[in-house]
């Protein structure tokens, strides 16, 4: 999860919400981002989704079997659904998002018993962490 932080931080360079991502497969991370929608201009620029890619890149495959995602923020939809069709098995978040987040704050979709893929989750780690860079990001915004 300090990767993931790290990743975070590196999304204020470009005033962007400061949420990262890494997956790990074998104690080695094969896939790393950070939001980028400002940069990009692209409204699936999150962190989780840019991740993703690269691990999937990394295997030379869209299944990104025997890893774990770490993410500073509790996915949201779009990027709980690509959890799920990358057939991640384990992911790890930090912050809950009350707001939007569908690891059980709001949805469950990585829960969902109807998909046929439901990876297991753990929430929490370093939480405290992840919501003051969150908060001190969102502070003079408000």
């Amino acid at each position: 999860m300090r990767l993931a932080l790290r990743e975070a931080a590196r999304a204020l360079e470009h005033e962007d919400v400061p949420i990262g991502a890494v997956v790990v497969r074998e104690g080695e991370v094969i896939g790393s981002g950070h939001n980028e929608r400002e940069v990009r201009e692209d409204p699936t620029a999150h962190a989780e989704m840019i991740a993703l890619r690269e691990a999937a890149r990394a295997l030379g495959s869209w299944r990104v079997l025997d890893a774990v995602m770490y993410v500073t923020l509790e996915p949201c939809p779009m990027c709980a659904g690509a959890i799920v069709l990358a057939r991640i098995p384990r992911v790890i978040f930090g912050a809950l998002d009350p707001k939007g987040g569908a690891a059980g704050s709001v949805l469950d979709v990585l829960g969902q018993p109807r998909l046929n893929h439901r990876p297991t989750v753990q929430g929490g780690l370093l939480a405290g962490e992840c919501a003051e860079l969150l908060q001190a990001f969102f502070a003079p915004r408000r």
